[in-house]
C-alpha cells in the first residue's frame, strides 16, 4: 500500500515529522517497507544554465560546457556526452561529491579524454525519475538557476509504502491509516461524513441479484450529462505518485476512491449498457476485460451482466465493451459488496491481480457501500458535471452488528500490562469502537470496517498495539529445579541429521511447493479427493504432495533448462498420503541428474560419472545411518520382492530398503521413462525417498553407559571368503548370514568382488566378501579364528547353497 505524506495529511491533522510517523506506523502493526523521499535524495541537484558548449578536442561525441550553477561563483567546466547539450540550455547540475542514484556512483572531479570535468549535467534516468536516458533534462528558459531541482519539480512529497497483513483491509485506504495514527496520538483524525447527494430523477436501470451469497449488496446510480476529459492536476499527481497511470476523470475517480477510502467502484458507460443489470454466475461465457485480454468464465465466477451478456467480472475487473472514454456522457456508478472467498478464487483462476480484487478478497466496509457511492457521485459532479439519479440498492447495505463482552482484566492477563479503563475507552473510541459500561466487564461494539475483530483477544491486541508492544514487560519462564528435558524431538533430530548428511555428500538443499498438480499427485500415489485443495493458489498446484520427488525433479529440470544440467538436490519435508494425521510423514528425498554422481559432479579431465541407481542407494543409506537406523538389520530388495513398489521408479534399476517386508523405510533408483515424460523432464535422473518416522527408535538398555566409540587395544583380523552361488542368490543374503555367524566378534562384512565368466558355470557366479573380526577381551588364537571362519562357511552354505571357491 503506497501513499504520499501530503495525502495522509488530508485525513490527519499533524505536525509530526515524516520519520516519527514512519516509526509509529511500524509500531502499531503497519510496517513501513520503504520511504521514498525524493526531496532528500535529490537535495544536491540544482538548476543550472549552459553558457557555452564547445566540441571536445579529443572526442567527437563529447562537449566541454561552461555551466552557471547560480551560486554566485565562476562558471563550472563540465564534460558532457548528451546529444542535446548546447549553449542556453537550462538543465539539472550535480556537483562533485553527489550520489547519482540512477548510476549508483558518487561523483568526483574527473578527467575525460584529457579535459577536467567538475560535475555533471543529468538525465531523468540518472535521477531515477523516468527511463529517459537519451539526453539531459531540458527545463524552461525561465527556470530559476540555482534553485534545488526537487523543489522546482514538486518532488518534495515523500511516498510511504507499508506492508499490510491480510486482516487489515481497513488500512488499504489512506483514511483507515490516518485513523490508526490518530489513535496513537500522531494527530487529529479528519472524518467528515460524506455529503448525501439528492437524486433528481429515478434511476432507469434496475439491479437483480440471483445469489446473495456471492453479492450481499449492490448500489447503483446514473449521472447524466457528464464531460469526461483528463482529470485535474491534483488528482493526476495523487495517482502518479503511487505508480498509477491517469486515464480519464471518471476512471481516475474510481482509482482515487480505491486508495483513499478502500472502496473500489466501477463506472459503466450507460449508453453501452443494454437494459437492466443482473448479478449472476457466469454461464461458460467470455469477456474482453479492461486490460484487453479475453477471459473464459465458468459458473464459479460471479459477473455483472446486461441483456447482451457479461459486462464486468464482479469485484475484479470491468469489461472493455462498457468502459468509459472521452465520448461518455452518461455514466452508471456501481458500489457493491462481494463474497471474499469467491473473489479470491476467481482472481486466482483467471490470473488477475487488480487493486479491486486486493481489497474485496480481504473484505470491505459494508456500511460504506452507499456513502462511498455518494462520495464518488460528488467527485463526478465536481469534476465532470452532470445530474444524478436516485440510488438503486439491491440486497443489504450494512453488515451484522457485533457486540463483545470484554473483561477489562483481559489486558493484564494476556499482555501483562495495566491499562486503566478510561485509557482503554479512549483508545477503542479513537479506533472506531463503541464502549459501554463502567464495571469490570464492558460491552464493545465492533465497527463495520473491522471484520477481523471477533473476540476478547482481538480487542486486547488493538489496545496493546496502540499503547505499544514495547510496554509489554519481559517475563522469564519459570524453569524450576527439575532436569532439563530435550528441546528437540526424535523426528526433529533426524531431520537435522538427514540434512547434514546429504549436504556433506555434495547435494544442495531445495524448498519446493507443498502442492502439486492432480497429474503429479496421481503419479506418486496420491490424488484422492480428501487431499485436493478447496482454494488452490494456482490450477497446477491443486493437491497436497504425496512425495517430494515431483518438486525436486521440476527444480532439477529448471536448472538444466538454464544451463546447469549436473545438479544434485535434496529436501526434507512433509508428504501427505491421506487426510488423517497418521498419514502425514516427514520424508528425506533427493535427486541427482546427468553427471551429478556422488563419485564426482560434472565433467573432469580425470573422468566423468553419469548418475546411476547406486548413487541414489548410497544417498538413501547415508540418510538412514545419520538418522540412527539399525544398519545391520536393513534389507535391500528389488521391485519384484517389495509390496506396493512405486510405479515412478524403473523396475529393473531400483530397489526398496526395508526392515522386514512390513516396514519399508524408502525407495531408490532411476526414474521410470514414463514418469520422466509425465514430469516433462530429461534423464538420466535418479532419486530416493526415505520416510523418517518409519525408522525404529533405538532401544534403551538398563546397562552401564559405555563410550560412544570404544577402541579395542587388540589387533583386528580380516579374512576373505569367495563363494560360488546360483545367479539368483543376492549378495545381501550372504552378507547378512556372515554377520550373524558371530555378532560379538564380527564388526564388518563387505562385498569386494562379483565375478561371472570363464571358469564359472553359466548359471553360477562368484561373490567374495571380506570379514573383519575385532576382539575386545584378548588376542584371538588361530583355533578361535578358524572356528569363526568355519561357522561363516557353514552358515552361508546352509542359507544360500553356496560352495566355497577353491
Amino acid at each position: 500500500m503506497k501513499f504520499t505524506f501530503s495525502w495522509l495529511k488530508e485525513h490527519l491533522d499533524t505536525d509530526e515529522p515524516l520519520e516519527k510517523i514512519a516509526d509509529k506506523l511500524t509500531m502499531i502493526g503497519l510496517e513501513v517497507e520503504h520511504l521514498d523521499d525524493k526531496a532528500k535524495a535529490l537535495a544536491p541537484f540544482t538548476i543550472a544554465r549552459v553558457i557555452s558548449a564547445e566540441q571536445h578536442p579529443n572526442a567527437d561525441r563529447l562537449r566541454v560546457c561552461m555551466v552557471d550553477t547560480g551560486d554566485g561563483g565562476a562558471p563550472v567546466q563540465v564534460v558532457c556526452g548528451a546529444p542535446n547539450a548546447r549553449a542556453g540550455l537550462v538543465s539539472v547540475f550535480s556537483p562533485p561529491g553527489t550520489y547519482i542514484p540512477g548510476k549508483d556512483i558518487t561523483l568526483g572531479i574527473g578527467t575525460i579524454r584529457g579535459v577536467e570535468s567538475h560535475g555533471m549535467l543529468c538525465s531523468a534516468a540518472e535521477l531515477e525519475l523516468s527511463n529517459d536516458h537519451d539526453g539531459i533534462i531540458e527545463l524552461p528558459a525561465d527556470a530559476p538557476v540555482g534553485m534545488p531541482y526537487a523543489d522546482y519539480a514538486g518532488l518534495g512529497d515523500p511516498v510511504i509504502e507499508i506492508n499490510l497483513t491480510p486482516n487489515r483491509q481497513d488500512c488499504t485506504g489512506v483514511h483507515g491509516i490516518a485513523r490508526d495514527l490518530a489513535a496513537a496520538d500522531m494527530g487529529k483524525f479528519k472524518d467528515p461524513a460524506p455529503k448525501q447527494i439528492k437524486g433528481e430523477f429515478p434511476c432507469p436501470v434496475q439491479v437483480t441479484i440471483e445469489d446473495e451469497k456471492l453479492c450481499p449488496g449492490f448500489a447503483l446510480r446514473l449521472v447524466r450529462g457528464v464531460r469526461n476529459g483528463p482529470s485535474p492536476e491534483w488528482l493526476q499527481r495523487r495517482l502518479t505518485s503511487i505508480g498509477l497511470r491517469p486515464i480519464n476523470a471518471l476512471v481516475d475517480i474510481t482509482n482515487f476512491m480505491t486508495f483513499d477510502r478502500a472502496r473500489p467502484l466501477h463506472v459503466f458507460d450507460a449508453a453501452k449498457v443494454k437494459g437492466n443489470l443482473t448479478v449472476r454466475r457466469a454461464r461458460n461465457e467470455t469477456v474482453v476485460a479492461l486490460d484487453g485480454k479475453t477471459y473464459a468464465l465458468d459458473d464459479t465466477i460471479c459477473v455483472i451482466a446486461d441483456e447482451r451478456g457479461v459486462e464486468s467480472i464482479a469485484g475484479i475487473m470491468g469489461g472493455e465493451a462498457s468502459g468509459c472514454d472521452e465520448t461518455t456522457t452518461d455514466v452508471l456508478i456501481e458500489s457493491a459488496l462481494w463474497n471474499e472467498i469467491n473473489i479470491a478464487q476467481s482472481g486466482r483462476k483467471l490470473g488477475i491481480n487488480s487493486d479491486a480484487r486486493y481489497r474485496f478478497e480481504r473484505g470491505v466496509d459494508p456500511a460504506f457501500m452507499v456513502p462511498g457511492l455518494e462520495m464518488a457521485t460528488k467527485l463526478v459532479m465536481d469534476l465532470c458535471g452532470g445530474s444524478p439519479s436516485e440510488i438503486v440498492v439491491a440486497g443489504k447495505s450494512h453488515g451484522e452488528d457485533r457486540i463483545i463482552e470484554f473483561p477489562v482484566t483481559e489486558v493484564k492477563r494476556l499482555a501483562g500490562i495495566d491499562v486503566p479503563l478510561p485509557e482503554i475507552k479512549r483508545i477503542l473510541a479513537h479506533l472506531g469502537f463503541m464502549v459501554a459500561g463502567t464495571g469490570p466487564v464492558v460491552k464493545v461494539a465492533v465497527p463495520s470496517w473491522r471484520s477481523d475483530v471477533h473476540g476478547k483477544a482481538d480487542i486486547v491486541e488493538e489496545i496493546v498495539r496502540i499503547v505499544g508492544v514495547d510496554s509489554v514487560p519481559l517475563t522469564p519462564f519459570e524453569r524450576g529445579d527439575a532436569p532439563r528435558k530435550p528441546v528437540l524431538t526424535q523426528l526433529q533430530l533426524r531431520t537435522r541429521r538427514a540434512k547434514r548428511a546429504l549436504a556433506a555428500r555434495g547435494m544442495t538443499e531445495a524448498v519446493t511447493w507443498s502442492f502439486v498438480s492432480k497429474m503429479q499427485a496421481e503419479l506418486f500415489g496420491g490424488g484422492s479427493a480428501a487431499l485436493t485443495l478447496a482454494n488452490p493458489i494456482a490450477s497446477d498446484l491443486s493437491d497436497m504432495r504425496p512425495s517430494l520427488i515431483a518438486g525436486l525433479v521440476a527444480a532439477a529440470q529448471a536448472n538444466a533448462d538454464r544451463g546447469f544440467a549436473d545438479v544434485a538436490l535434496f529436501e526434507v519435508g512433509q508428504i501427505f498420503k491421506g487426510d488423517r494425521p497418521e498419514d502425514q510423514f516427514m520424508a528425506a528425498s533427493g535427486v541427482r541428474r546427468a553427471l551429478a554422481s556422488a563419485k564426482g559432479i560434472g565433467r573432469h579431465w580425470s573422468g566423468s560419472f553419469t548418475v546411476d541407481a547406486l548413487d541414489a542407494k548410497a544417498d538413501a543409506l547415508a540418510v538412514l545411518a545419520a538418522a540412527g537406523a539399525p544398519m545391520q538389520g536393513l534389507q535391500v530388495v528389488s521391485a519384484t520382492e517389495s509390496k506396493n513398489f512405486p510405479a515412478w521408479l524403473h523396475p529393473g534399476r531400483s530397489g526398496a530398503i526395508q526392515i522386514g517386508p512390513q516396514n519399508v523405510l524408502g525407495y531408490f533408483g532411476e526414474l521410470h521413462p514414463r514418469a520422466l515424460e509425465a514430469l516433462k523432464a530429461d534423464g538420466p535422473l535418479v532419486a530416493f525417498e526415505i520416510i523418517l518416522e518409519r525408522i525404529p527408535d533405538a532401544k534403551a538398555r538398563p546397562t552401564r553407559a559405555k563410550p560412544l566409540l570404544e577402541l579395542s587395544p587388540f589387533q583386528p583380523v580380516s579374512r576373505d571368503f569367495a563363494f560360488i552361488v546360483d545367479r539368483s542368490v543376492k549378495a545381501g543374503d550372504i552378507v547378512r548370514t556372515a554377520q550373524a555367524a558371530d555378532k560379538k566378534l564380527i564388526t564388518s562384512v563387505t562385498v569386494f568382488d562379483v565375478y561371472e565368466g570363464k571358469g564359472i558355470d553359466e548359471d553360477k557366479k562368484s561373490i567374495a566378501i571380506a570379514v573383519t573380526l575385532q576382539p575386545r577381551e584378548k588376542t584371538l588364537t588361530d583355533q578361535e579364528i578358524e572356528a569363526v571362519a568355519s561357522k561363516i562357511v557353514a552358515d552361508v552354505t546352509k542359507k544360500t547353497g553356496a560352495v566355497l571357491r577353491g
